[in-house]
């Protein structure tokens, strides 16, 4: 099994599975990485910020819309070859990410969330994980309102010492979407089953080598028609 080393990873795995009932009314059948931000699919901008980091490869869990996801990007996005792993049902975004593990070919793993976007340095972060010899990392990002998000708090060494539930307002440091996790975490998801990654195996693992990486980097998500309306000036901002 290979290792990208500190110098940065080759592949990637996008959780690009969601159903985006809540953008739905905005957005139509389509799944939510092919929400449209400034005349193209979400998932696109993600794509490109990957393949700006170095990476050769990409690997995309999907779910529903999988179709639609494959025939839009088919084989390759620009340099990046893709490969996907699609579940029957709904199986989380852990489940996901267990399913499509017989095909990363990294230990450990980077690891994206597709309705969201951090302008995070990808290569810093997996260096930072190396260097720390941690088993999984999460990037975070500064928000006005964590509400939304739930907030991720850490000690003065960045290891993560809890997670707190979406309900306190104001500013916070949140979950970026953005995880370097070592082959050993992916394998301990239950199979065939929905797990989600943020509330069941991530969690399980304070104390046992969590750490986190804040990013001041632009972040957007696109999880609700108010975030999702916003992304065209954010994007569009970054980009320019």
């Amino acid at each position: 099994m290979a290792d990208g080393g500190a110098s940065g990873p080759r592949t990637a795995v996008v959780l690009a599975g969601g159903l985006g009932t809540r953008l739905a009314p905005v957005v139509g059948p389509r799944p939510k990485v092919l929400a449209q931000v400034l005349g193209r699919p979400f998932l696109a901008f993600l794509l490109d910020r990957l393949a700006a980091s170095g990476i050769a490869r990409v690997v995309l869990c999907t779910g529903y819309g999988g179709g639609q996801v494959r025939a839009y990007f088919g084989d390759r996005h620009g340099a990046l070859a893709l490969a996907y792993s699609r579940e029957a049902a709904p199986l989380g975004t852990a489940g996901a990410l267990r399913l499509a593990l017989p095909l990363l070919d990294e230990d450990p793993v980077l690891a994206l969330n597709g309705d969201s976007y951090c302008d995070a340095d990808l290569a810093a972060v997996w260096a930072a994980h190396h260097a720390s010899g941690a088993a999984a990392t999460l990037v975070l990002a500064e928000v006005s309102d964590a509400a939304r998000y739930g907030s991720v708090a850490t000690d003065g060494d960045g290891r993560v010492v809890g997670f707190a539930e979406k309900t306190a307002s104001g500013p916070g440091w949140v979950s970026a979407g953005i995880y370097v996790l070592a082959r050993r975490v992916l394998e301990e998801i239950p199979r065939g089953r929905p797990v989600s990654l943020e509330r069941e195996v991530l969690p399980r693992w304070i104390g046992r080598g969590l750490r986190a990486e804040r990013s001041d980097g632009t972040f957007i998500d696109i999880g609700t028609p108010r975030a999702y309306a916003a992304a065209d000036a954010v994007l569009g901002s970054l980009l320019a």
